[in-house]
């Protein structure tokens, strides 16, 4: 009876095995499609907005009139969704205007009363937000952080956000060049149309949507003229796609990929296989090598928190080591990067730790929390803080 026992038991463990191993097999073959790879990277078909019209702001808890729904161009074509957020103590001024318009999406931005104020005020600040994977600009907890962007000047900071292509209501499917290419007619939009030039807008991202940042910030300050913005604020960062899934684990507990990175031959093998790579290391580096060139200024700000399960921040210590590195004529190695560093950091106890690196050119600021999650940081009074810091410190006027 006990031998018979033992033979079923080890028969259904297998079969339980073999099924696992199976269907882990199949999923690692899904991951070498570019279509799937797609869904996986950024979830776009996730909405999380709970059937909520995007077209009505005041369903997401907005005023009536503090936010616009419009929509941008892309260079090929593509419709990009878009919120211009007015600050909470401009609407105030401005409610009866504001209350008096139509609500609903509009065809023609420039027509209503919030983009004016935001054109015709010389001491307006423009906050471009780029959101990370899966949801939409009205996703639950991305509302609340559009407060904490402005929170530091009520009525002087706006806020833009905007779905890229294939999220919520914007046209076609994600990509990395399709991603970059909106961002830039975003960026275009704000500078070319709105009229806010570069030294008063602030770029800040989340998660997936750092890279994004970079690759703009990148992109423009390649420009010639050099391009450059007031700052560029990253919140929980990533090195590249072929990292981020080494080091990944749903929860922060169940691993997905990250078992085959023992293996460097196989990890190797199957990182060819990634279509969008997002290497942000090298965009970093790119971006502050490309400002130094042009003799500009540069305001770059990384926040990670060490309870992120999404994003490890290790992630965030190696992009601001890839950003030191590339402020000096001759790569650190570890123990004189470990030596310099030391001497810039400060000790904020249960609040974490920020490691300030000056130079002629700017600074670079990495702030490790040692809470906060993925998400929830992103409304948290440090970013509140950092948002502020940059602007100020592009334009010590700005109050």
């Amino acid at each position: 009876m006990g031998a018979t026992m033992l033979s079923l038991f080890l028969k259904y463990t297998f079969i339980v095995v073999a099924v696992a191993l199976g269907l882990y097999l199949g999923l690692l073959g899904l991951l070498t499609t570019p279509s799937f790879q797609a869904h996986v990277v950024y979830l776009h078909k996730i909405q999380m907005t709970w059937s909520k019209n995007l077209n009505v702001p005041e369903s997401f808890g907005f005023l009536r009139g503090q936010v616009t729904p419009f929509s941008i161009k892309s260079p090929d074509g593509q419709s990009l969704f878009a919120w211009h957020i007015l600050p909470v103590e401009l609407y105030r001024q401005h409610e009866a205007d504001l209350v008096a318009e139509p609500a609903g999406f509009v065809s023609d931005s420039t027509s209503r009363a919030a983009f004016n104020l935001l054109r015709n005020d010389p001491d307006a600040r423009l906050v471009i937000h780029m959101h990370g994977a899966a949801g939409t600009i009205g996703s639950g907890y991305r509302v609340p952080n559009y407060r904490a962007l402005s929170a530091g000047q009520p009525s002087k900071i706006h806020v833009l956000t905007f779905d890229y292509r294939g999220f919520g209501y914007s046209s076609g499917s994600p990509s990395e060049r399709g991603l970059c290419l909106d961002a830039t007619a975003v960026v275009e939009w704000a500078m070319n149309v709105a009229g806010i030039p570069s030294s008063r807008i602030l770029i800040v991202a989340q998660s997936i949507g750092t890279a994004v940042a970079l690759a703009v910030s990148e992109h423009f300050a390649l420009q010639s003229p050099s391009i450059v913005f007031a700052g560029t604020l990253l919140i929980a960062p990533f090195i590249d796609v072929a990292t981020l899934v080494a080091t990944y684990s749903v929860a922060g507990t169940i691993p997905i990929i990250s078992p085959l990175a023992k293996y460097p031959r196989l990890f190797s093998y199957l990182r060819t296989f990634i279509k969008d790579r997002w290497s942000s290391k090298d965009r970093i580096s790119g971006y502050i090598r490309a400002v130094t060139a042009a003799s500009e200024k540069y305001q770059l700000t990384l926040i990670h928190a060490r309870d992120d399960w999404d994003i490890p921040y290790i992630h965030t210590q190696k992009l601001f080591r890839h950003a030191v590195d590339a402020t000096v004529s001759q790569e650190l190695t570890d123990d004189e990067f470990e030596l310099a560093t030391s001497e810039h950091k400060q000790n904020l106890g249960a609040a974490g730790s920020v490691v300030d690196w000056r130079t002629d050119h700017g600074i670079i600021r990495e702030e490790i929390l040692e809470t906060g999650l993925h998400d929830v940081v992103m409304g948290n009074p440090v970013v509140s803080l950092a948002t502020m810091r940059l602007l100020v410190a592009a334009d010590p006027s700005f109050k």
